[in-house]
Order: structure tokens, then C-alpha cells, then sequence
């Protein structure tokens, strides 16, 4: 008896072992382990159209990318709705680790606040922050406004008058418009792009009179423009000469926190591989300067840090949504 019941344990298993590797052949995020990733090239979606900050800081990344792991990064566009599209095709995607999209904030968090974008802030699953670009107000070098007190007094003189890109509506240059209305006491007439790349393109090309942007433009574009002030704590070690707006009388800082998500069902395993090897990019000497050189200011947010991060900025952003009247 007791040998017919080991038997019986014996076949069990044998049956239960190859039915787990049956399953597992079947779906290859459970056949993907940790320790193999990547095996492949990985799929990095950009949310916006091409030439803006996500595309540029992606395209710095795919060459240490590819020197930690024989791996290719290869980066294509979905944009549409300031982010909104991507962000709520994400989750639909596959989650094996082989593709991997850009992620905004404020957007995606204030996004989800007013109307239905098509995604929830938790619908997100970034397994990494690594940079910060702060606000900058910025005009062409032959625009008559040299200052930013030159800036404002022609609002003053024709509320209205003074039209200026940036990318979507609820991004960070949509609240730094509002914000510099409320304090200087001035109106404008802000125009959403889809991203900075045509908010740039619109500046340059004469359709509006100012732009914006952030410190990554004016330095991606030294020769055409100039920046009237910068809303961050200090000034930019690229741009010594740059006033911040604390230092010109008006209380604001702010910007575009950008990071990288993986769709929700992404195994955590592989979800930690990817943070580690990102990590290990945004430490490369190089890559910061590189990073620093166009205006970029480097930040460090792992995936174990990521959900902290992400309360704090929640709680901010939402006292920036009452302001702007997303939400009572």
C-alpha cells in the first residue's frame, strides 16, 4: 500500500511538473525570468511627438541601455491628448517587460482629476523617475521683451494680447502660465501643443510671442532663444545668468518630473530589473553630464522609492488642481 501511494505521489508530480512547463511554454511572462531579462530588444513608447524632452533624455538612455544589457532600446511615438493616449493603451499592452513607456507629472496626476482621460493616476505603474526639468519662460533672442518685467508690463498694457505655446493643458507649463497670471495679476492666452517639440517649432516659426518651455530648451536651442526666467530654487549651473522667478519677486517653482512605466500586470521581478538598470544609466558619470549639458537636472527615484514619491507629489499637485479649478 504504501509503495502504491508513493507511485501515485510520483506520477502527481511528474504530471503537475509538466503541466506547470506546459503553461508556462504557453505565456511567456511566466517562461521570462528575472535573471534572463532582457533577452530582447525592448520597445521604449514615447507619449508625445518627436524633438521633446521624453524623446530627447530616451535617446541619451538607448546607448547605456545597450552597453549593460547587448540589448536595443528602440523608441517610437503615440501622442495624442498631452500624454493621454499612450498612458490609456498602457495596461492593454503586453507585460512581459519588453515594452516600457514614458511617464509625465504633473500629467498624470492631474489629468485623471478633471475629465476622463481614458486612465487613473494608480493605473500607472512607473518603476522609475530620473529627471526634472524646471519651467522657464522663454522668447526669441530678437523679441522686444528683454526682461520678464518687460514681459509683464506688455500684459499689463493688453491683457490678452500676449499668446504663448507649451505643451498640453493640466501639463507643467499650463500650470506655470496660470500660476505667473495669478501673481503678476496679468492675463494671456495660452496655446496647447502636443508636446515641446511643436511648442518649440511654434515659438521659432513666429506663431506665438513667447513659449513655455524649460531650462532644456534654451539649451537645446542656445543660438535662437533666450529665457527670461527660470522657475527653480537656484539657478542652472548651464544658465548663471538666468534669474529664478523667487529671485524676481514671484513665489514659484515647479516643472516636468519624467519617468519610465511598464504595464500593471509586468511580473515584480522583472519590474526591479528594469529600475536596476536604469539606475545604474542615471549614475553614469557621463550620462549626467551629458543630461546637465542640455539643461536637464538629474533625479533618483527606484521602484521601491516610486510610491512615496508619488504621495507627495499627489498631495501638491492636488492644492495646484483646486487653483486651476480642476477640482473644488
Amino acid at each position: 500500500m504504501r509503495h502504491t501511494n508513493r507511485y501515485k505521489r510520483s506520477w502527481f508530480g511528474t504530471l503537475l511538473g509538466a503541466t506547470i512547463a506546459s503553461i508556462a511554454l504557453s505565456n511567456p511572462v511566466l517562461a521570462q525570468s528575472a535573471e534572463d531579462y532582457p533577452s530582447k530588444n525592448v520597445q521604449y513608447i514615447i507619449p508625445f511627438g518627436p524633438g521633446g524632452e521624453s524623446d530627447i533624455s530616451a535617446r541619451l538612455q538607448q546607448q547605456y541601455f545597450r552597453d549593460i544589457t547587448d540589448q536595443q532600446l528602440i523608441i517610437q511615438y503615440m501622442d495624442g491628448g498631452g500624454g493621454a493616449v499612450g498612458w490609456s493603451q498602457l495596461n492593454g499592452m503586453d507585460a512581459d517587460g519588453y515594452t516600457i513607456m514614458g511617464t509625465n507629472l504633473p500629467h498624470i496626476i492631474l489629468k485623471p482629476m478633471g475629465k476622463d482621460p481614458g486612465f487613473k493616476t494608480d493605473d500607472i505603474k512607473t518603476f522609475y523617475f530620473f529627471h526634472y526639468s524646471p519651467d522657464a519662460l522663454i522668447v526669441e533672442n530678437d523679441s522686444p521683451h528683454q526682461t520678464l518685467e518687460d514681459f509683464i508690463e506688455a500684459a499689463k498694457q493688453s491683457p490678452g494680447a500676449i499668446t504663448l505655446s507649451g505643451s498640453g493643458t493640466q501639463s507643467a507649463n499650463d500650470i506655470a502660465n496660470k500660476r505667473l497670471e495669478s501673481l503678476a495679476d496679468i492675463k494671456t492666452t495660452y496655446i496647447p501643443f502636443k508636446g515641446t517639440g511643436a511648442a518649440v517649432a511654434a515659438l521659432l516659426g513666429n506663431q506665438v510671442q513667447a513659449e513655455w518651455g524649460y531650462t532644456t530648451v534654451a539649451a537645446n536651442h542656445s543660438d535662437k532663444v533666450r529665457m527670461l526666467a527660470v522657475a527653480s530654487d537656484e539657478r542652472h549651473p548651464q544658465f548663471p545668468d538666468v534669474p529664478t522667478f523667487k529671485e524676481l519677486g514671484y513665489d514659484m517653482t515647479g516643472g516636468a518630473y519624467r519617468g519610465m512605466a511598464v504595464p500593471k500586470e509586468t511580473p515584480e521581478e522583472v519590474t526591479k530589473k528594469l529600475s536596476n538598470i536604469f539606475g545604474q544609466i542615471n549614475q553614469n558619470p557621463e550620462f549626467r553630464q551629458k543630461m546637465q549639458d542640455l539643461g536637464f537636472v538629474l533625479i533618483d527615484v527606484p521602484y521601491a522609492e516610486v510610491d512615496a514619491f508619488m504621495d507627495e507629489q499627489q498631495k501638491a499637485y492636488e492644492e495646484v488642481a483646486r487653483e486651476m479649478g480642476i477640482i473644488e
